[in-house]
């Protein structure tokens, strides 16, 4: 009770803090007092609303309440209406539908019947107007009315079009046989007239055409048929396309314009008659007869279709070339007898390889001398079929691996061809690696025009082969060689590496080849990206990298190889000359004011000689990239030598060391010096030696102690002013480090108290 009465009077001290709290806002002041009774009259009204808004009803709610229940009250009674009168609205639907289903039952039989009867008529009119029509053709054949015959025939086409999806196959076939009929009377009619004008034209051409000296009499009526004719045959086109597509089953190409197809009758008669059956003509090892006589009857024809023909067909509306039209005619004769040929002679590598010399070569006249266009099929994608494209592969691979064999053998592989013109001579290449190049390249000719990049990617895997092929074959002659590195055969397997490696570093950047990258980026062809990450095949499509990488790669390991090699047995032999000029009197040597003339040292005549005569060995058997890699590696390797073996293991005097300098300056750079303005840049060491070994007595001592003392000031972790490296700089040594001058300084014999 105590805790009861205790939360009971806390609401009411909420209420009084309340009040207090309004009494305090209202009213702060007692000037304020004057509003006690406007506050008491506003509190009042309040209070009321308050106690209408919750008094309560007979039925204990308040009214706002009681209002709501009774509105959501007759809301439910009027959709509990709703719902029964919609209950019997559907019982008295389905009432009537079933009273209503017989009637439906009546009607749907009726309206099927109407149907039937309906595609009866229908079935009955297109007869009708098959009949009407083929009447029509007929009446116009018998008038000469060739015109009103083709647009009823056309007609008739628009019927067999329409009914092409329908299942009634009787009809269609009747049509379709109606049509063929008409179609066939009204071509052999126009064909037969046709032919009759060509051959007053001379048609076919079959030899070059020549001027006559007046027009033929009747030349003006003749033109006037042929145009008439022409034209006729153009607009029985659609219905003769029409025709071939129905009795083919499935669409084709698109069908030659029928005024050519007549006029290529005549020339596939007589390409049937010698080049089919026993004739001497038809011989599988003379695929270049067949191929010409095309090539010539094209040729001879032109003038005559440009001139008679295509001036027609423009005249008619017809998009179409009429050379292009033949082409494509000849064409279609071509790839039926090269795919026989092909077939036959698959087993036979001598003549296939013929056939597909010759099928290269008539193709790549066909598109550049007639320019026939590239969307026209020619023969080369009968090359691409499987069995023959990798017979072709296997060809090339076997021909050009004789090749290889018989060149390296030949007695004059290792020489070049134009070893007597200077001016063609630069690569200094043996005839052996030119000759592989250009059976490369040449394979290259006859794989480039292929129009499928697939096929292309294959030929370009096989050069790979064969080029690897070919530096394991170098490898090996280098091998048999390398006890004589500076005989003539192994200079020319060096200039052989490198004229290889030089080419392939020209195909990296030529468009076909970069085309080809791309295609096999992007078809992820197996045989050339095989093995490559994402980092190297992202590399290719960027064209950071190219397809020859990995050759160029180890053709330059095998040349930096022969080159080492080559500089190692030059510097075994100038070390053995140099021996005496190693270990002359250095230290005894008279100062250079004792002799009236100096000249180079007795010991050093041997080396230099030696020198000189390498280097002009090198320049004349190597390439001159090779030569000016060779020369400046002796120049680097002798810089090395003479610094280790000549200055660093000897004292010098002060005679002796003029004398060095007077060897270096005026007798070893020299030598170098046929071969670049400064040979001296590529002596470091020895120049900057010399300089030192020949200071004057007062410049040494100081930079002797600034050397010792900026030494002790490092070791004691002080700065040293001025900067040692400063100091050589002004005497020009920038290559020795300041450690390396103080031994120097220490090699001299010249000192005060010595």
């Amino acid at each position: 009770m105590i805790e009861r009465s205790s939360s009971e009077d806390q609401p009411g001290e909420h209420s009084l803090d309340l009040a207090l709290e309004l009494l305090r806002t209202e009213l702060p002041d007692l000037k304020s007092l004057s509003r006690a009774g406007e506050l008491l009259r506003r509190l009042q009204s309040e209070t009321q609303a308050l106690q209408e808004q919750v008094r309560c009803e007979s039925d204990g709610l308040p009214p706002r309440v009681s209002s709501a229940l009774k509105a959501a009250e007759q809301a439910t009674e009027r959709a509990e209406r709703l719902l029964e009168r919609e209950r019997r609205t559907a019982d008295e639907l389905s009432q009537h539908l079933e009273k209503a289903h017989p009637c439906l039952e009546t009607f749907g039989q009726a309206f099927q019947q109407v149907d039937v009867i309906e595609r009866h008529m229908k079935y009955l009119r297109c007869l009708q107007q098959t009949e009407e029509l083929s009447s029509s053709v007929q009446q116009c054949l018998m008038t000469n009315s060739v015109w009103e015959a083709i647009c009823a025939v056309d007609k008739m086409a628009a019927m067999v079009v329409c009914l092409r999806e329908s299942k009634c196959s009787h009809l269609k076939n009747f049509l379709q046989q109606t049509l063929q009929f008409w179609h066939k009377i009204l071509k052999d009619r126009l064909t037969s007239d046709f032919e009759a004008v060509l051959d007053s034209l001379h048609w076919p051409i079959l030899s070059p055409p020549t001027q006559t000296l007046s027009p033929p009499p009747n030349a003006q009526e003749l033109a006037g048929q042929l145009e008439g004719l022409v034209s006729q045959l153009m607009a029985l086109q659609n219905s003769d396309d029409i025709i071939s597509q129905s009795s083919s089953g499935h669409k084709q190409e698109a069908p030659l314009c029928l005024p050519l197809q007549i006029m290529l009758l005549p020339l596939s008669k007589r390409f049937k008659y010698h080049f089919y059956g026993n004739r001497q003509t038809n011989n599988p090892s003379k695929p270049e007869w067949y191929l010409t006589q095309v090539l010539v009857w094209i040729s001879h024809s032109s003038a005559f279709l440009e001139e008679k023909i295509q001036p027609i067909l423009d005249r008619a509306g017809a998009n179409v070339s009429a050379k292009v039209e033949l082409c494509r005619g000849l064409l279609a004769l071509l790839q039926q007898k090269v795919r026989s040929d092909a077939t036959r002679l698959l087993y036979d590598d001598a003549l296939l390889c013929h056939l597909v010399e010759e099928v290269l070569h008539f193709e790549k006249e066909l598109r550049g001398q007639h320019s026939l266009p590239a969307a026209v099929p020619g023969l080369l994608h009968l090359l691409l079929e499987e069995s023959l494209l990798q017979k072709w592969l296997s060809m090339e691979k076997k021909m050009a691996l004789e090749k290889v064999d018989t060149m390296l053998s030949s007695e004059g592989a290792w020489t070049s061809q134009y070893r007597d013109i200077s001016d063609m001579d630069e690569l200094k290449a043996p005839d052996c690696a030119e000759t592989f190049m250009t059976l490369l390249q040449v394979i290259t000719d006859r794989y480039r025009a292929l129009p499928c990049a697939s096929a292309q990617l294959k030929f370009l895997e096989l050069q790979r082969e064969l080029v690897d092929d070919f530096r394991i074959r170098l490898t090996q002659v280098m091998k048999e060689e390398s006890r004589n590195p500076l005989g003539a055969r192994y200079c020319a397997i060096l200039n052989g590496v490198n004229y290889i490696s030089t080419i392939l570093s020209d195909w990296e950047d030529n468009v076909f080849f970069l085309q080809l990258q791309q295609a096999a980026v992007s078809l992820g062809e197996e045989s050339v990206v095989r093995g490559l990450g994402q980092t190297e095949l992202g590399r290719l499509a960027s064209l950071e990298s190219s397809l020859f990488q990995g050759l160029l790669g180890l053709l330059e390991r095998l040349r930096a190889d022969m080159t080492g090699r080559l500089l190692d047995a030059i510097m075994r032999e100038v070390s053995d000359r140099a021996r005496p000029y190693c270990h002359d009197r250095w230290l005894s040597l008279p100062s250079q004011q004792d002799h009236t003339v100096m000249s180079l040292s007795t010991s050093a005549c041997p080396m230099m000689l030696c020198v000189r005569d390498r280097l002009l060995q090198l320049h004349q058997t190597l390439s001159l990239p090779l030569f000016q890699l060779s020369w400046t590696g002796l120049a680097e390797r002798l810089d090395s030598f003479i610094y280790q073996e000549v200055i660093l293991a000897n004292h010098f005097s002060e005679g002796g060391a003029a004398q060095l300098q007077l060897d270096m300056s005026r007798n070893l750079f020299p030598l170098f010096g046929h071969y670049c303005k400064r040979p001296e840049n590529f002596f470091k060491h020895v120049k900057e030696a010399c300089v030192v070994l020949c200071l004057s007595l007062g410049s040494a001592l100081l930079l002797r102690d600034l050397l010792r003392d900026s030494d002790l000031d490092q070791t004691h972790g002080l700065g040293a002013e001025p900067s040692p490296q400063a100091a050589l700089n002004e005497l020009g040594v920038y290559c020795l480090s300041p450690r390396d001058v103080l031994i120097l300084l220490n090699l001299r014999a010249s000192w005060p108290g010595q």
